[in-house]
């Protein structure tokens, strides 16, 4: 029973805790925070990816004329 299995009344006991503890004024500051962490973390990873698919692709014309 992993993360994925947390089900929607778990996602809203925890919404819950986080209302409760947070405040629905830090709520809005709080979600945009972690969406901006969250497209900084996919730009990053997608740079990685496209700088790997580069080197490879570079690699691979060596070899070819080689």
């Amino acid at each position: 029973m992993g993360i994925a299995n947390i089900g929607i009344p778990g996602l809203i006991l925890i919404l819950v805790v986080a209302l409760i503890i947070f405040g629905p004024s830090k709520l809005p500051e709080i979600g945009k925070a972690a969406g901006q962490t969250l497209k900084e973390f996919k730009s990053s990873a997608n740079d990685l990816m496209s700088d790997s698919t580069t080197e490879e692709s570079s690699e691979e014309k060596k070899d070819k004329t080689v």
